[in-house]
């Protein structure tokens, strides 16, 4: 078997059209009403129409980012599988013994929200590399738009199942994947919630029960940054989305009675990020995406982060679902 890689573009329509029918095995981001014009072939899609290309950030619905698999032999074929809410927790163990699984899943779904609550106890979870992306819309259009994903084989559009792919490497190849995160629980009180959920209102502050949208607002927090646990050694990040009176709309959820605290503060978050990159071998990644909130917070339209392309998109995956990070795979050897 030779070795495998992935490359990755940014295409018009009819160009990944010829793709796609060259038989090629294809993951796909772009805007909805691109991905409803392609024909059915060997691919996973997901809408997103934010970018990170060779020329920087890019924000287009007439662009379709393009990472195809190479080096593929005739007996290791990849296999695509669509996922459901009641379906999503077999996907560890649909993934190869050698090799890795890149997943897509639609914002705002049940199958969103089951990933996100339990990914992490799925059996096998860890086993064998995972990456993917939480597929969306223009922010424009987060009240109006739905996120789809688009199980290519059948070249069928989905509102509420998530797609993978399943890839198998050859013995001589291991799949690696990389967490940039900038954030760190800050020093400030301890926030706890009693429900697990992407929606809340209430919390405790140091064992106070409180709103926590007045909380924000009486101390000035910069809800630029996340709240962050601390899940067996490593932070991870729950980001504000918006807050709409007392209701306050996450990118993750937050889980029942974990403790978070907000970031520290982050003196400039561009050159912050520019810095955590700056150390990261982005030459070898082989698929990357980023947050959206990155793109907007580090003003990334236009600029280029390392040498990393990729979708930018509402949530990583790199096992669990994952925010304001920006996440990416090499492919080594063994």
């Amino acid at each position: 078997m030779p070795n495998v890689s992935i490359t990755s573009q940014l295409l018009d329509l009819n160009s990944t059209i010829e793709r796609i029918e060259s038989g090629e095995f294809l993951i796909i981001a772009a805007d909805e009403s691109l991905l409803a014009q392609l024909p059915s072939g060997n691919w996973i899609g997901g809408s997103i129409p934010y970018f990170m290309g060779d020329n920087g950030g890019l924000v287009s619905k007439e662009h379709i980012f393009v990472n195809a698999i190479e080096g593929l032999s005739g007996d290791s074929q990849p296999r695509i599988t669509p996922y459901d809410a009641k379906s999503i927790s077999r996907i560890a163990q649909d993934a190869p013994d050698n090799g890795f699984t890149v997943a897509i899943i639609p914002a705002g779904t049940d199958v969103h929200s089951e990933y996100a609550q339990n990914a992490p106890s799925y059996q096998n979870m860890f086993f064998s590399p995972l990456i993917g992306w939480i597929a969306g819309v223009h922010l424009d259009e987060v009240e109006s738009s739905k996120a789809k994903t688009i199980f290519g084989p059948g070249a069928m559009a989905m509102e509420d199942k998530a797609v993978a792919m399943h890839v198998s490497l050859p013995t001589n190849q291991l799949a690696n994947i990389h967490i940039v995160n900038l954030f760190e629980q800050g020093n400030g009180p301890k926030i706890r919630f009693t429900e697990t959920g992407f929606n809340v209102k209430t919390c405790t502050v140091d064992g106070v029960e409180t709103n926590l949208a007045d909380y924000i607002s009486q101390n000035n927090v910069d809800t630029r940054l996340p709240l962050v646990a601390d899940y067996n050694g490593i932070n991870v990040n729950v980001s504000i989305q918006s807050i709409n009176g007392d209701n306050i709309a996450l990118y993750a959820p937050v889980f029942a009675d974990i403790e978070y605290q907000f970031a520290t503060p982050v003196p400039d978050y561009v050159s912050s990020f520019n810095q955590a990159m700056s150390g990261e071998a982005t030459d070898k990644s082989e698929f990357g995406v980023n947050c959206i909130l990155n793109f907007l917070y580090s003003e990334l339209e236009g600029k280029q982060t390392g040498k990393l392309t990729g979708p930018i998109t509402f949530g990583e995956i790199a096992y669990q679902l994952l925010n304001q990070t920006l996440v990416y795979m090499s492919i080594d050897n063994a």
